[in-house]
């Protein structure tokens, strides 16, 4: 609970991954992926459950052998490649009020994330509260400047995205960030409201680059663990 407001984590994990088979639950460093984002909501100060949406079976075993419950599987209707990610909170929320259980503010935490940390859940729920309950997103400063893209229009040349003096200095960039998908803060009538999770508008910066991994790819795979094992090994 932060602020007299009672919090709900949902972590989705869809069992039809295309990319990677069984991404959700692979073994990474000794851990299955999901582990490092239930591990680091259960350090939260704030969160006060934990709900995994899942339809997959294995998964479910998997999550109950790390301590964890799962009362319900997701609908089949909601595990699609289309399924919209506001209909899975909007699903989760409504099991709970069916069995009497109402909360205030709920945070999404991607288990595709694997590296952001309770201190990172719980100083974007700080900063929800801090700026009159706004929806939060977590962001990350780009590496590569859009001053510095260009798109190639139908002529065949290069045109700037940005309109800005050709003349600029690199120093005289301003930050620019991209919206890293590791953690969103929204009230939960927001979420029936079926307000865009897109549409938060209030930033919550993770500062270090790899921090906003998300794993998508096997190469993305590779790079965590090349990552935890730097961990380990204190570089």
């Amino acid at each position: 609970m932060i602020n007299d407001r009672k919090v709900l984590a949902i972590i989705p994990a869809r069992g039809g991954s295309k990319g990677i088979p069984n991404k959700n639950i692979i073994d990474v460093c000794g851990k299955p992926l999901i582990q490092y984002t239930l591990d680091e909501a259960k350090n939260s100060k704030y969160i006060d459950e934990i709900h995994i949406s899942t339809d997959c079976e294995s998964i479910i075993s998997v999550v109950r052998e790390l301590g964890f419950s799962i009362e319900r599987q997701r609908p089949a209707e909601l595990a699609q490649d289309d399924s919209a990610t506001i209909d899975v909170l909007i699903d989760v929320i409504t099991y709970y009020k069916s069995i009497g259980k109402d909360f205030d503010v709920i945070i999404l935490l991607q288990p595709t994330q694997p590296l952001r940390k309770a201190m990172h859940i719980d100083g974007a729920l700080e900063c929800y509260i801090r700026n009159s309950e706004q929806g939060v997103a977590s962001v990350s400063l780009v590496k590569q400047h859009p001053i510095l893209m260009r798109k190639i229009d139908k002529t065949g040349q290069l045109s700037n995205i940005l309109n800005i003096e050709s003349t600029v200095r690199r120093q005289d960039f301003n930050d620019f960030y991209i919206v890293n998908g590791a953690i969103y803060v929204n009230n939960s009538h927001e979420i029936f409201a079926r307000v865009s999770l897109n549409d938060n508008k209030v930033p919550y910066v993770m500062k270090d680059d790899y921090e906003n991994i998300d794993i998508d790819e096997q190469k993305d795979l590779e790079r965590l663990e090349q990552i935890l094992l730097g961990f380990k090994r204190g570089i």
